[in-house]
């Protein structure tokens, strides 16, 4: 219903806040200001009117644009709970073979468990997961999941909530009252808030790891108009075999 009614009310939202303060890399238009958004505490001058995308969607689409050969190579490519910025945008460009899943999201083409996923070993040259793992109990048999399904030579990207002051992943089951996971760990529905051994993780599956700062391309005049997600890791892995 939220993802229906935004259809209607975007381009009301992107008439009324047209400016030049702001500029959504994704689609190019500018506005005085974005929206607010967030759980609980609302952070000012974060969403975009025209494509409803975040910080780290708009970092995510300038990496993408910029430094891969995601918007020119025939790829094949495995999108989970795929985010609303991106997957009208994805599903019209004619390189990619392209496949959204989510165990439970109305707009996705597969209903899956990323868990178990019905789909044939070394499938997909490129994987994106994000904001996802943090939502799953058994995170390891879901990264081994991605594994199988990736192509030897392929590349994904699985961002997560992570906290990278913090050495080790933090999680505890006992805490079950709604408000208090919210505040502990950003969402009431996370799991988990990952440290920096979230990339060893990933490594031990088998994964070639790059932790990419990629706001450090830009400069400060850059972020502020793009509005991007300051100081997050674009963790790129890579199947090597």
């Amino acid at each position: 219903m939220l993802i229906r009614l935004s259809y209607v009310v975007r381009p009301i939202l992107a008439l009324f806040l047209r400016g030049k303060n702001y500029t959504d890399p994704i689609d190019g238009k500018s506005f005085r200001t974005f929206l607010p958004y967030g759980y609980g505490t609302q952070r000012p001058n974060i969403l975009s009117p025209s494509t409803l995308s975040l910080e780290r969607h708009r970092l995510l689409w300038l990496y993408l644009k910029n430094e891969t050969n995601f918007f020119s190579e025939h790829l094949k490519v495995l999108h989970f709970a795929p985010e609303q910025c991106f997957l009208n945008r994805f599903r019209k460009l004619n390189n990619l073979d392209y496949t959204t899943t989510d165990l439970l999201s109305p707009i996705a083409d597969v209903k899956a468990d990323i868990c178990n996923l019905p789909f044939e070993d070394n499938s997909y040259d490129v994987i994106l997961c994000n904001h996802v793992l943090e939502h799953i109990p058994d995170d390891t048999m879901a990264m081994q999941e991605l594994y199988r399904v990736m192509k030897a030579g392929g590349y994904g990207i699985f961002q997560i909530p992570q906290d990278l002051n913090r050495d080790t992943t933090f999680e505890d089951d006992s805490i079950t009252d709604k408000a208090e996971r919210a505040k502990i760990f950003g969402q009431y529905d996370h799991v988990r808030i990952y440290g920096r051994d979230y990339f060893n993780k990933l490594r031990s599956i088998g994964f070639k790891v790059e932790e990419v700062d990629y706001t450090s391309q830009f400069s400060i005049e850059e972020i502020d108009t793009y509005r991007l997600a300051k100081g997050e890791i674009i963790p790129v892995v890579r199947k090597i075999n």
